[in-house]
Order: structure tokens, then sequence, then C-alpha cells
């Protein structure tokens, strides 16, 4: 059974599709890369796919009730915005509240869930610090930590390793692959097509709204489309240790 299946689904800006007759599904066990240049449509899919943005088509996600979306799948915008001064520790155990009858305290599963998290985007030595106070990249970490408690079959996350060092950024895909083999599926906006290549089992590749090409890494990144939809030359090879891409060069 799929995740979340999208037929024909549009939005629009005034009468100018911005999302233009997208279908896909997504099942358990994918790490997918929705990738694109700037003003391809990538967030705008996400958030009307979620239900937050008038649409369109089909999503079997914007068609459930809230909390049922909730427990179905993790959100995680772009906007890193943490409003008040709370610890790390309280933030983070806010990914739990679509699981909390009203009125009730953490459990044991949610409390593992949220040690779970914690481990995973290593998190433990800043429990007890300000979030507000944190580095941008730290609460960036924060962010990721509050969705993956969430515990949701589906995570979306909208450029979730910008702003990261690079091995932070490493780290973040890493877990990303980790929940996919565990069983979940992630579908995360990225940039960076080698990090996307390299820990992603697949790459959905959108331009000027429409999809391009939705498949494997290889059979994805091909010069043809780099070429039509990024205008670059990159160099692309398998090798024992996993894809490695990197661009070359601007085509004139």
């Amino acid at each position: 059974m799929s995740l979340l299946e999208l037929q024909n689904l549009t939005v629009r800006r005034g009468q100018c599709p911005v999302v233009d007759l997208v279908s896909f599904s997504v099942d358990a066990g994918e790490c997918i890369g929705l990738i694109g240049p700037n003003g391809a449509g990538k967030t705008t899919l996400m958030r009307a796919a979620l239900g937050l943005l008038p649409h369109e088509g089909k999503s079997t996600l914007a068609q459930m009730p809230a909390r049922d979306r909730a427990r179905a799948a993790a959100w995680m915008p772009q906007a890193r915005e943490i409003a008040w001064p709370v610890d790390v520790a309280t933030l983070i155990a806010l990914g739990r509240i679509p699981h909390l009858p009203k009125g009730a305290r953490l459990s044991p599963d949610d409390k593992a869930a949220i040690d779970g998290a914690v481990a995973r985007m290593g998190l433990a030595p800043f429990l007890d610090r300000t979030a507000t106070q944190l580095s941008g990249g730290e609460q960036a970490r924060v962010l990721i930590a509050r969705a993956l408690a969430q515990d949701t079959p589906l995570l979306l996350a909208d450029e979730p390793i910008a702003g990261l060092d690079p091995a932070s950024q490493i780290s973040t895909m890493q877990v990303f692959a980790d929940l996919a083999r565990d069983g979940h599926a992630i579908i995360a906006s990225m940039h960076d097509l080698g990090l996307a290549a390299r820990h992603c089992t697949r790459l959905i590749l959108l331009d000027r709204g429409r999809l391009v090409a939705d498949g494997a890494p290889g059979d994805v990144l091909t010069p043809d489309n780099l070429h039509r939809v990024f205008g670059i030359d990159a160099y692309y090879r398998d090798t024992p240790d996993g894809p490695v891409f990197q661009p070359l060069k601007v085509l004139a």
C-alpha cells in the first residue's frame, strides 16, 4: 500500500500552473530526493500534497482529517523558526502531540520515540540548552529531531540539509537512508545533487512545475536532463562506495 499517491496534482497562481499535472506514488522503504532548479515547484508540490495549499487533482494525504494526516506524515518546512525560548528536550517532545490524547502525559512509547530521535541526531548534550540560543545549524538538527520524534510512516522535508556543515549534511542524509531501510519513506527537496545521488534510492526531477524524470539516480541525472533542466555538464559515476556526482561547468 502506498504511503502517498498523487494523481494529476495541479497548483495555480492565477491562471498559471506552478505545479502541473504531477502524478507519482511513494512506498515504504523509499528515500526520495525531490530535485529541480529554483522555482521548479518543489516546495509548492509538497505543501499541496499535505493539503496546505488549494490544489486540483488528488493527494491521498490531503484527503485525510488533520489529526490522521499528522500521524501519517511529518512535515519539516524550509523556514526554521523557533518561536519560543524552550529547552531542546521540550521542543523535540512536541513531535509527539499528534499521538497524545487531550491532556495526556508522555507514555513510555512516546519517550522511546523522543529518545530515538535525540540519538539519531546526536543531540543528547543539547537537551537542557535553550533552543533559540543555538546556532542555525544546531537549530536545524533539533527541528529534524522533532520531525523524527513524530515517528510517522512518511516524512516530507523541504531543504533539510540547507545551512548544515558538511558532516551534518552527510549524517542527516544517512539518518534518512536508515529510516527508509527501517520501513519509513522520505521525500526531501534538495539542491545538492551529489548528496541526493549518493543517499537517495529514487530521484524525482521537476522543471517549471512538471515532472521531467522519476527513477534511480543514474536514470535521472543523465547528461540530457542536466543540460535541459539545469544547464550544466557534470561528472557521474557509480563506484563501490556509491554514486559520485560533481557539476563541472555551466553551458553557454
